[in-house]
C-alpha cells in the first residue's frame, strides 16, 4: 500500500508539472506571420522621435496577440506624438481625435488594444520608481505595417506601450533617453 501511494503521488506531481507546462505553453503569444518590407516614398514616413521607417525587402514579424495582462505586465515604452502631423499618423482609433503631447495617452500593441476594449480606460505604467496614469487611445498595430496607412513604419511588436511625452515627463525620465524603456504597466 505504501509502495501504490507513493507511484501514485509521483504521477499526480508529474501530471500537475505537465499540465503547468502546456497551460505555459498556450499563454505565449506566438508571430501570426511576415510582411516585406517597403520603401516609403519621398516625405511619407515621419521620423519624428526616432521613428523607424520601413526597409525595402526587410521581414517583419507580426503578431495578432500579446502577453498576457498582470498586475504588473511587463512592457517596452516607446515615444509616440498623437498630435496632428506627428508621427503617430491619422487621429487616434478610439475617438478619431488627435492629442497634445501635453496629455498622458497611449497606444498600445493590437493583443493588448484587444479590439478596442481598453479604448479611453486608464492604465497605469510603472518605471524609474515613479507611477502615472495615462488613457488608451490607440492601437499601435502588430500585425501591419509599412503601408500608408501606417506612415510606412514597421509593424510594433507585441509587448510595446507607445506613449507621447507627458508619460515619459511624468515617469521623470531625462530627455536625452526618451525612446525606449522597459516597463511594467496595468489597467487602472
Amino acid at each position: 500500500m505504501k509502495r501504490f501511494c507513493s507511484k501514485a503521488s509521483f504521477l499526480l506531481l508529474v501530471a500537475l508539472i505537465l499540465t503547468t507546462c502546456v497551460y505555459t505553453e498556450a499563454q505565449k503569444c506566438r508571430p501570426s506571420g511576415r510582411i516585406i518590407g517597403k520603401k516609403a516614398p519621398p516625405g511619407q514616413c515621419n521620423q519624428e522621435n526616432d521613428s523607424d521607417c520601413c526597409e525595402q525587402g526587410k521581414v517583419y514579424t507580426t503578431y495578432e496577440c500579446s502577453p498576457p495582462v498582470s498586475t504588473h505586465t511587463k512592457a517596452y515604452l516607446t515615444l509616440n506624438s498623437f498630435q496632428k502631423g506627428g508621427d503617430g499618423g491619422g487621429p487616434s482609433e478610439c475617438d478619431n481625435q488627435y492629442h497634445s503631447d501635453d496629455t498622458p495617452v497611449v497606444a498600445l500593441s493590437t493583443g493588448w488594444f484587444n479590439n478596442k476594449s481598453r479604448c479611453l480606460n486608464k492604465i497605469t505604467i510603472s518605471a524609474n520608481g515613479r507611477s502615472v496614469e495615462a488613457t488608451v487611445v490607440d492601437e499601435c498595430d502588430s500585425t501591419m505595417g509599412c503601408d500608408e496607412d501606417h506612415d510606412y513604419q514597421p509593424p510594433c511588436a507585441n509587448n510595446i506601450v507607445d506613449a507621447s511625452k507627458a508619460v515619459w515627463k511624468a515617469l521623470g525620465v531625462p530627455q536625452d533617453q526618451w525612446g525606449g524603456l522597459d516597463i511594467t504597466w496595468s489597467d487602472a
